[in-house]
């Protein structure tokens, strides 16, 4: 019997009782399904996190105050402060940067009549636009002379405007109160969609006015520093780390009480955590598949038995035991292969769904297809192999007379 033939039986035997077919092989389409969902979910956010990042530049390195990595500990009770001081350190003595801009942040109350939102504050300076690749979509940035008198004039994001003026798409010249006090909008961001952050929630205000104003603090919550391309960037970073330790008056064995990461840290990061919650999610989902492979091999093994007299009558007319093997083989591959297909189907479906409906992050990873098909065949070979090899070893004799 060749193998074009011991499909055909395979495919007959398998149809003769086919709501049994389907029930046994509905293991393996939730499992398959529920991996590429979750390969797909996954992969999804991952894309999304790394598309806001690089919005924000590829090429630049943010320093905030408090140490990190092994010496954390060791510096922790000498954490420094960050200043307009400190910027302006950087900016006059570090040659290898394009721009030193500093940010202060902080969440607070946005109103505009009765529309009220909780958004999160940016005090800045005029090049945080072309550092943090901000671009405004109606009116202008700020001036450095807006900043200079503390002017209360402010760009909003492009939900803030949703939520604040549903029915006005013009909001230059609209005044908005930021913690009670009013701000002239002079400019919206363009939009750059929900991700990590949620950078189109963000009011950004001079800093002079943040700082002076609003919230009576002198501090700084961070640093960015544009540095003119990547291969630049450790350099830069020394080169930074090298004047605030000199500005600071760091002796040699003592820690840093700051920490330099860039974007390609922060990519780097999110993409091995990524990974690893994906791998996680695919894991879990995989235990469908372990299912589905114990619940062929229970079908299987039922056929064996339902099938024996057919089984000795086929080998007492020639069939070898390899024959009766490769039947029962093929029976238990096509269940699972059968199941895999309609499984990516069912996965590559639900992943549409949940971007269209939920407007969640999918993207459908073409390997996570050929592992899903690749598995589906492993489960279909490493559990019918058990019941193929137990019909191919029953005695003829007894088998003839099994009723």
């Amino acid at each position: 019997m060749d193998f074009s033939e011991s499909f055909a039986v395979a495919l007959n035997s398998l149809l003769a009782n086919r709501v049994r077919l389907v029930l046994t092989m509905l293991g393996i389409i939730i499992g398959v399904g529920a991996v590429i969902t979750m390969i797909s979910l996954g992969e999804g956010a991952k894309q999304a996190v790394e598309t806001q990042i690089q919005q924000l530049g590829t090429n630049i390195l943010t320093v905030r105050p408090g140490a990190s990595g092994p010496n954390m500990n060791r510096a922790a009770g000498n954490t420094v402060e960050f200043k307009q001081e400190h910027v302006e350190a950087v900016r006059e003595q570090c040659k290898s940067v394009e721009a030193v801009v500093p940010e202060f942040y902080q969440y607070t109350q946005v109103k505009f009549g009765n529309q009220v939102t909780y958004s999160q504050i940016c005090g800045t300076e005029p090049a945080y636009e072309w550092v943090r690749n901000s671009p405004v979509s109606q009116g202008e940035f700020f001036t450095n002379s807006d900043n200079a008198r503390r002017a209360r004039v402010c760009i909003i994001g492009e939900k803030v405007r949703e939520t604040l003026f549903p029915e006005d798409g013009n909001v230059i010249g609209e005044q908005v109160k930021i913690k009670g006090v009013n701000f002239e909008i002079v400019g919206v961001l363009k939009s750059k969609g929900e991700g990590w952050g949620d950078p189109d929630n963000t009011v950004i205000v001079p800093i002079e006015t943040a700082q002076k104003r609003l919230f009576g603090t002198e501090r700084v919550s961070q640093i960015s520093i544009k540095i003119p391309d990547i291969a630049s960037m450790d350099p830069a970073a020394l080169e930074v780390e090298g004047v605030l330790r000199k500005y600071l008056k760091l002796r040699p064995d003592e820690a840093n009480n700051f920490s330099i990461r860039s974007q390609l840290d922060m990519l780097s990061t999110f993409g091995e955590a990524s990974k690893t919650l994906t791998t996680l999610l695919a894991s879990i989902a995989a235990v469908s598949l372990l299912v589905g492979g114990i619940g062929i091999m229970n079908i299987m093994l039922v056929s064996v038995t339902e099938r024996t007299r057919e089984i000795g009558i086929r080998i007492a007319i020639g069939a070898r035991k390899r024959d009766i093997r490769y039947q029962f083989l093929i029976e238990a591959v096509s269940i699972a292969l059968i199941g895999g297909i309609i499984g990516i189907l069912l996965g590559i479906g639900a992943s549409f769904a949940l971007a269209k409906f939920a407007t969640w992050n999918t993207s459908i990873a073409p390997n996570s297809i050929f592992l899903s098909f690749f598995f589906a065949f492993l489960v279909g070979v490493v559990f019918g192999l058990f019941p193929a090899v137990k019909a191919s070893n029953l005695n003829p004799i007894e088998s003839l007379r099994y009723e």
